[in-house]
């Protein structure tokens, strides 16, 4: 039991459950804002709020191709809305806090002879054993 307890108390697993339950609450957001903003929108547009009525009956069957047409447009308005209300800013502000790696001074070189990464004020080798010139020689 105490493995399992262990288990649920780790880190990721706080997360993941926390990252579940605002994801639920940020979907009821979003499906609100499709639902009573968007998709009125878009019907006051094309002279339909509600394309479920449209069918196609074949040899009997009926093809519910507006339910689709339905969920795909459901989809897609999400899609965007969840890219640009919350991609795009949330990269915006990670860029903005990101700093740029300040160029630290070489602490290494190649040997003449072998090519091998030496310490920048070796004189001589640890692979070939050859002599090397100094820093101050390579500065010059």
């Amino acid at each position: 039991m105490s493995g399992f307890k262990q288990f649920l108390l780790r880190g990721n697993v706080v997360d993941l459950a926390v990252g579940v339950v605002i994801g639920a609450a940020f979907g009821g957001v979003v499906t609100a804002l499709v639902k009573d903003l968007l998709t009125p929108l878009i019907a006051a547009i094309v002279k339909q709020p509600d394309f479920s009525a449209l069918t196609l009956t074949l040899n009997g069957s009926k093809l519910l191709y507006g339910e689709f047409i339905n969920a795909l447009l459901s989809f897609l308005i999400i899609a965007a809305a969840v890219y640009f209300f919350v991609v795009i800013p949330i990269n915006a502000l990670i860029a903005r806090t990101k700093k740029d790696p300040v160029s630290a001074d070489p602490t290494t070189r190649k040997c003449t002879e072998c090519l091998s990464e030496i310490p920048i004020n070796a004189r001589r080798c640890a692979y070939c054993t050859s002599t090397v010139a100094g820093q101050t020689a390579l500065a010059s």
